[in-house]
C-alpha cells in the first residue's frame, strides 16, 4: 500500500477525507461546464491524477527495463486500486453534490440522477 493510499484510508476511517462532500456530474452532463460538485476539491483531483499518471509510466518503465512479471502485476494492481479509489471519491461527490440537489427538486429530475449513480456504480463494479 503507497503512503497515499494508507492516509486515504486512515481519513476515511476518521471521517476526514479532503474529497468527501462533493460531486462529480455523470459523463456528457451540463455540458462539461462548471462549476460541479468536485470543482472544490480540483486541484486535489489532478494531484491524484498526476500521481497515478506517474504509476502508469513506471509500468511502462518496468516493462521497457524487463522486471519480473508479478513485480509488473503488483504495480498493475496498485495502479488499478488507485483509479478506483479516485472513481470512488467521484462517486461520493456526486451523491453529495448532484443528487443531493436532485433530492430537494424531487420527481425526474430525482429519479434521472439517482439512475445515472446506479449506471455508474454498475460500470464500475465491472471494472
Amino acid at each position: 500500500m503507497t503512503t497515499t493510499q494508507a492516509r486515504t484510508e486512515a481519513d476515511h476511517a476518521q471521517g476526514t477525507d479532503p474529497h468527501a462532500g462533493h460531486a462529480a456530474p455523470a459523463a456528457g452532463h451540463q455540458g462539461g461546464h462548471g462549476p460541479h460538485g468536485y470543482s472544490a476539491q480540483k486541484d486535489a483531483h489532478l494531484k491524484r491524477l498526476r500521481r497515478i499518471e506517474g504509476q502508469i509510466r513506471g509500468l511502462q518503465r518496468m516493462v521497457d527495463e524487463d522486471v519480473y512479471c508479478i513485480d509488473v502485476l503488483t504495480q498493475v494492481s496498485a495502479s488499478t486500486k488507485a483509479l478506483q479509489s479516485f472513481a470512488l471519491s467521484l462517486l461520493e461527490e456526486h451523491l453529495r453534490h448532484c443528487v443531493a440537489a436532485a433530492a430537494e427538486q424531487g420527481g425526474a429530475e430525482l429519479d434521472a440522477k439517482v439512475a445515472e449513480a446506479t449506471a455508474a456504480i454498475s460500470r464500475l463494479l465491472r471494472s
